[in-house]
Formats: C-alpha cells, structure tokens, sequence
C-alpha cells in the first residue's frame, strides 16, 4: 500500500463508514430493495469523497470505471447462472429434482445440508466468483425450501471454503501483493482459523432447520464433514495449499453417498413439517409426479458444470491454452489531495473469460437446453404449466435489477478505494488497537474488505498489505495477522451485499436482500469474534 496522509482522526473515520452504514441501515433495518440501496450507498460514497478526501473528479471516474470492470467479473456468473436456472425450470427439471431426490432421500434435514453446506463448498472449490449461491440457491427451492432461506444457507454454508477455493485464488492473490516469511506456518494457521466458519456454517444451518431437536439428529453428520473439509484442507495445506480445499471439499461429496445409507439420515424426519426452513406445501408437489424428465436427467448440467470446471482448472494444459484469451482496459494513475496513489495499469485486472465460471455455466447451460429441447420436455412441461415465461424475457427480467445492484455495490467500492477512504477505516484501527485487540480486530477488517467488494481475494488485495504493516510495527506474528485477515475475507462473503444480490436473484426474491441480511449478519458478527479470540489465543502461543 502506498504512503498517503489521509487523515485518520474520529471525524474522518466516521465520514468513512458513513457509506457502509448507510448500506446495512437501508438493507437491513428499513428493507430497502438492493438496486434502490446501492445508488444511495454509491453517492454518498462520492459526495464525501469529494467533500472530506480530496478526490478530483478524474479519480472519482477511474473508480468508478474500475468498479464497473470489477462488477463484470460477477455478472459474468450472474447472467447464465439465471440463464442456467430458467433452462432447466422450463423444462420441468426443478420439479424432477424435488419428485427424484424425495424418493432417494427422504430426510429434508440431511438433503438442506447436502446441498446447501457440502454441495456448496464443492462448487466453491472448483468454480466460485457467486457460482455455489447461484447453482444452490434454486436447488434448495426445489426440494421445498423457502425462498429467504434457500438463499441464506449457501450463503453461510460456502464462506469457510472461499480463501482456499476456486484453487486457492485467494491464497495466490495474498502472495502477490505480500511477501510473506513462512508460507507453510501462514498456511497452516489460515486452515485452523477457517476450520471455526466452516463447523459453525453446519451446526448454524441445522440450528435454523429445527433448533435443538435437528442438532441433536445431525450433529454425527456435522462433525464427520467437518472433519473432512475443515480439518482435511488444514492438513493439506502442508502439503499443497492451491489444492488443499478441492481435494477436502470433493472427498466431503463422496462422503455423503455412504452417510445417506445410514438410517439415521435416509429415513423422513416426520416433524419436519415443523422447520422454519421448509416450505408448508411441499408434499403435494412431492407426491404429484408430473414432471417430464427422470432425476439422472436433471441432474445432467450440474454434471456438465462440474466435469467441465474440474476439467479445466485440473487439467494445467487445458488451463494454459484457455488462460491465453486474455483481455482488459487500460487505466491512467490517479490520486488525491492526500497523496493515495493509484498506479497506471494496462490492463487493468484482466479476464480470460474461457477459464471463468461464468463460461462453465454458459457451458452446461446451452448443453441442457439442447438436451432438453431435442427430447421435447419444454413442449411437455408448457402443457403442465399455464404461466412458463420465455426463457430469454425471464432471464433478463431477473438479471437486470441485480446488475444495478451489483454494479452500485462494487463502483462504491472503489470509490472508497481510491478516495483513501478505506485506508482510513483500516488505519484508524490500526491507531487506537493496543497490540492484542489489533490481532483480534484483525479479522473484522478482512470481513470489512470482503463486505465492501464481496471478494475474499479483494479482501486480501486490499488490506493484506496494511496489516502485515502494523504486524511488524507492533512486533506481532506476521503469519496469525494475515491467518486472521484471510479469514475474515472468507467470513465476510456471507454479508457480501453483491453476493446476497445473486442469491435473491437467482431464487426470485429481488428486493428481499434486507431479510437475508438479517439472518447472516449475526452469524457473521458471532463467527468474527470467536475468529478474532482464535487469533489471539495462536498469537499467545507463538
């Protein structure tokens, strides 16, 4: 990070968080619609960058331009994600998954936290960018889960599994912009720290399912996961950190095959008609098999999207061939009056849209709706069905307002990037933290980051630098410091505003993101402190 003079007094700290405050007010507390919110947040944003942080307009404008590129990245999942979604709906696939997958698992209990914790963080180790919100989200609708709720639990089920995931994306960003001393120590404690979001996403989506009663029946089903995931990525990240989630994350999957033939969890949970969770008039729908397709065949794109992410980001060869359709814009530098300094980049943050997820879901979804289309199921299903949309109408009409949303979202990102803003969040905490509370308020400032850019690997870009600063200023374990802001990264994409936006998107409840909101923000708060007392209690021990 480069030296500035932003100012760092309580005045300024508070004009600061103005923008971020705003945004939690308006979506949370008075239930404000995202595409309406975030232009507020954004102009606000603005208005005290001009006002307060010295920012000429030019820099306002290459903020801004960046935040839109940055936005790209995620409307690239979010358009055939909700591409994806109304393919396979249209032909009667969601409703083949909920007739096919009650009659192979009745357990509603065992199925929410399959797909919605360990489906979740599979596909956060093979894809990410949004893509385990998106592909869950509508799986969890279609086996009667209720909307607020289908979008809430990929959202905590996937964060443990972000900093490690998509092939440790994150990992490998941190070390581009710090150099750190020990990676097999900094490694390993970023796996302890992220194995406590990662045992409270399970325990906290069976708590919500049915509270004592369903921790009592999946707590042997939690621990065995989280064995797997939590404590097989730490274990490997001594051997291969880019690796150490998929390798978890995949071995987590075949485990469910055999705990899904154990009684305990392949027979119906009769009281959960009771679950909040669950929606009241699943079991007609259940019961009533009109779909036109069997299970195996809808079920055939999300094989499609795996076969073909795995296939490339395993397979190097692949990989590099498609890495070299590459392309980005050009950026001039920019600063302020406190001297922040953007430098010049050409390009800036390039995309290689053939290796993005976003490509894997176009991918899977053309491939369903060939399949479909030759067997005739969208003509079957419109018999069924009297209000099926078109397809491409249906898609646009969902997409549109959590584009708005999401570009707001990212542009006031960087908004208060390059107004120095954010420097002065992260550094006025730094000021007034005494060594151990800075160790534990480290993690909060990595789920600061992740909320402001809904990025683990942002989160890190941005803050990383700054912490392994005060880390050696104070004298403090440059390895727990960087665990613990990793960490936070992780944590803090379950509050992300542009990663709620795609969950609501994609399960149909645009304008709902304040009700999200309010059911992951206290998980957030609550895994952030006993992160933050992790922290501390691995900096005491070294």
């Amino acid at each position: 990070m480069n030296t500035s003079d932003v100012p760092i007094d309580v005045g300024y700290w508070l004009l600061a968080l103005i923008p971020i405050a705003l945004l939690l007010v308006l979506l949370a507390v008075l239930r404000w619609k995202a595409p309406q919110a975030g232009p507020v947040g954004l102009l606000a944003g603005v208005v005290i960058a001009l006002v307060a942080f010295q920012t000429p307009w030019e820099t306002l404008s290459v903020a801004a331009a960046k935040g839109v590129w940055d936005a790209i990245f995620i409307l690239f999942v979010v358009w055939p994600a909700l591409l994806l979604y109304r393919v396979v709906d249209n032909a009667g696939g969601f409703a083949a998954l909920r007739e096919g997958i009650a009659r192979y698992s009745r357990n509603d209990l065992f199925l929410v936290l399959g797909f919605g914790w360990v489906f979740a963080s599979f596909l956060q180790g093979i894809a990410g960018f949004g893509t385990p919100i998106a592909v869950v989200a509508p799986l969890l609708l279609a086996i009667g889960v209720r909307p607020i709720y289908a979008v809430v639990i990929p959202l905590i089920g996937h964060a443990w599994a972000n900093m490690f995931g998509t092939l440790a994306v994150g990992w490998l960003a941190t070390l581009q912009v710090v150099d750190i001393e020990d990676l097999t120590e900094t490694a390993f404690q970023t796996g302890i720290l992220l194995w406590i979001p990662n045992l409270a996403a399970g325990l906290t989506i069976a708590w919500m399912y049915g509270r004592g009663r369903a921790l009592m029946i999946a707590w042997p089903l939690i621990l065995i996961i989280s064995v797997i995931q939590g404590g097989g990525q730490l274990v490997l990240t001594l051997w291969d950190p880019v690796l150490s989630n998929f390798l978890a994350a995949s071995a987590a999957m075949l485990a469910l095959y055999p705990l899904s033939r154990w009684a305990r969890y392949s027979e119906r949970d009769e009281d959960s008609g009771d679950s909040p969770v669950m929606a009241e008039d699943r079991s007609e729908d259940v019961e009533d098999d009109r779909a036109p397709m069997g299970l195996g065949m809808a079920l055939v794109p999300y094989g499609v999207l795996t076969v073909v992410a795995v296939g490339v980001l395993v397979i190097a060869p692949v990989e590099d061939a498609l890495e070299t359709v590459e392309f980005g814009l050009p950026f001039p530098e920019v600063d302020t009056g406190y001297d922040v300094m953007n430098q010049a980049e050409d390009p800036y943050d390039p995309i290689t849209p053939l290796t993005h997820p976003g490509a894997f879901l176009l991918v899977a979804a053309v491939a369903a709706f060939a399949l479909y289309r030759s067997k005739g199921y969208y003509e079957q299903w419109r018999d069924e069905e009297d209000d099926v949309e078109p397809i491409l109408p249906a898609t646009a009409g969902d997409a549109i307002p959590a584009s708005v949303a999401i570009v707001s979202f990212l542009a006031l990102s960087k908004v208060m990037d390059h107004s120095g803003q954010t420097e002065t969040l992260a550094l006025g905490i730094a000021e007034v933290a005494p060594p151990t509370v800075f160790v534990f308020a480290s993690t909060f400032i990595g789920v600061l980051g992740a909320f402001m850019t809904s990025s683990n690997t942002a989160s890190n870009v941005l803050f990383a630098p700054l912490q392994q600063t005060v880390a050696e200023a104070e004298g403090l374990s440059e390895a727990t410091i960087i665990a613990a802001q990793s960490n936070g990264g992780a944590i803090g994409n379950s509050i992300a505003p542009a990663n709620v936006v795609l969950g609501t998107g994609t399960a149909g409840i645009v304008g709902q993101e304040g009700q999200v909101l309010r059911k992951t923000l206290p998980w957030a708060l609550a895994v952030t402190v006993l992160g933050g007392l992790a922290a501390v209690v691995l900096e005491g021990l070294l």
